[in-house]
């Protein structure tokens, strides 16, 4: 059995939409990512007892690789949800689909079965079945 899949994501969520040897849609599934807001810094703090010292800031490597580290998950989640499709649809519309198209690349099964990558904006659930249909539907 072939399945086609597309997946529309950007940072915040992926909605997964899977179509049947018809071409009609069979599943929609969505999953969200979790990530923490980015956090701003502000100026730091220092001690009583130097006033004029050195300030104490929370270091932003560490922010950015946790930051990585949830995305990673992320996209681990996608990759195994999508693991057996014979085609893969990618949209979306900023950064998001070439992390993705990168954590893929990672598995070869699943670098194969990528057929096109293309920007988009933001839709609604029923709108991305409705452009992973279109995608995959036949040529007259």
């Amino acid at each position: 059995m072939q399945k086609n899949m597309g997946i529309w994501i950007d940072h915040k969520k992926a909605v997964i939409v899977t179509l049947n040897e018809t071409g009609d849609t069979k599943s929609i599934r969505e999953i969200q990512s979790d990530l923490e807001r980015h956090v701003r810094l502000s100026g730091g703090s220092r001690t009583k007892r130097t006033p004029w010292g050195p300030q104490q800031i929370a270091s932003d490597s560490k922010m950015e690789a946790r930051h990585r580290q949830q995305l990673s998950r992320f996209y681990q989640k996608i990759v195994e949800a999508v693991a057996d499709a014979y085609k893969i649809f990618l949209m979306g519309p900023g950064e998001a689909k070439v992390e993705l198209k990168k954590e893929m690349d990672k598995s070869k099964a699943i670098s194969e079965s990528l057929v096109f990558m293309g920007p988009c904006d933001k839709m609604t659930q029923r709108q991305v079945a409705a452009r992973v249909r279109d995608f995959f539907a036949p040529v007259p």
